[in-house]
Protein backbone atom coordinates (compact mmCIF):
# COMPACT_ATOMS: atom_id res chain seq x y z
CA UNK A 1 0.00 0.00 0.00
CA UNK A 2 1.66 3.26 -0.82
CA UNK A 3 1.41 6.51 1.14
CA UNK A 4 -1.58 7.90 -0.75
CA UNK A 5 -3.55 4.62 0.18
CA UNK A 6 -2.85 4.79 3.83
CA UNK A 7 -3.43 8.55 3.68
CA UNK A 8 -7.10 8.61 2.13
CA UNK A 9 -7.86 5.18 4.24
CA UNK A 10 -6.82 6.58 7.42
CA UNK A 11 -8.85 9.66 6.66
CA UNK A 12 -11.90 8.24 5.61
CA UNK A 13 -11.91 6.31 8.52
CA UNK A 14 -11.47 9.52 10.77
CA UNK A 15 -14.52 11.04 9.32
CA UNK A 16 -16.42 8.11 8.74
CA UNK A 17 -16.24 7.51 5.19
CA UNK A 18 -16.40 4.62 2.91
CA UNK A 19 -13.02 5.13 0.80
CA UNK A 20 -14.94 3.17 -1.90
CA UNK A 21 -17.06 6.47 -2.19
CA UNK A 22 -14.14 9.07 -2.77
CA UNK A 23 -13.24 9.47 -6.41
CA UNK A 24 -9.35 10.20 -5.46
CA UNK A 25 -7.76 10.41 -8.80
CA UNK A 26 -10.77 12.86 -9.88
CA UNK A 27 -9.99 15.00 -6.85
CA UNK A 28 -6.40 15.07 -7.76
CA UNK A 29 -7.02 15.41 -11.48
CA UNK A 30 -9.00 18.64 -9.73
CA UNK A 31 -6.70 20.12 -7.73
CA UNK A 32 -3.36 19.67 -10.54
CA UNK A 33 -5.44 21.97 -12.85
CA UNK A 34 -6.51 24.89 -10.39
CA UNK A 35 -2.62 24.53 -8.54
CA UNK A 36 -1.58 25.09 -11.90
CA UNK A 37 -4.22 27.19 -13.63
CA UNK A 38 -5.22 29.11 -11.08
CA UNK A 39 -2.87 29.82 -8.15
CA UNK A 40 -1.30 26.71 -6.36
CA UNK A 41 -2.98 28.02 -2.69
CA UNK A 42 -6.58 27.29 -4.08
CA UNK A 43 -5.87 24.13 -4.85
CA UNK A 44 -6.84 23.17 -1.73
CA UNK A 45 -9.28 25.63 -0.96
CA UNK A 46 -11.18 24.14 -4.34
CA UNK A 47 -10.98 20.76 -2.77
CA UNK A 48 -12.60 21.99 0.45
CA UNK A 49 -15.59 24.27 -1.36
CA UNK A 50 -15.74 21.13 -3.64
CA UNK A 51 -16.22 19.15 0.10
CA UNK A 52 -18.39 21.58 0.95
CA UNK A 53 -20.78 21.95 -2.05
CA UNK A 54 -21.36 18.03 -2.32
CA UNK A 55 -22.12 18.42 1.68
CA UNK A 56 -24.72 20.89 0.57
CA UNK A 57 -26.06 18.24 -2.53
CA UNK A 58 -24.14 19.30 -5.36
CA UNK A 59 -23.35 16.22 -7.90
CA UNK A 60 -19.53 15.80 -7.48
CA UNK A 61 -18.76 14.60 -11.10
CA UNK A 62 -20.53 18.10 -11.97
CA UNK A 63 -19.23 20.43 -9.68
CA UNK A 64 -15.12 18.59 -10.44
CA UNK A 65 -16.38 19.38 -14.28
CA UNK A 66 -17.58 22.83 -14.06
CA UNK A 67 -14.67 24.07 -11.32
CA UNK A 68 -12.05 21.91 -13.94
CA UNK A 69 -13.57 24.15 -17.44
CA UNK A 70 -13.09 27.14 -15.08
CA UNK A 71 -9.66 26.95 -13.39
CA UNK A 72 -8.53 26.14 -17.15
CA UNK A 73 -10.55 29.15 -18.30
CA UNK A 74 -9.02 31.61 -15.72
CA UNK A 75 -6.67 34.26 -16.80
CA UNK A 76 -4.48 35.55 -14.35
CA UNK A 77 -4.12 39.81 -13.74
CA UNK A 78 -0.55 40.69 -14.92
Amino acid sequence: MNVLNEWTALACEELGLDPATVDRDLILDLTKEVAHGVARPAAPLTAYLLGLAQGAGTAPQDAVARLTARAREWERPT
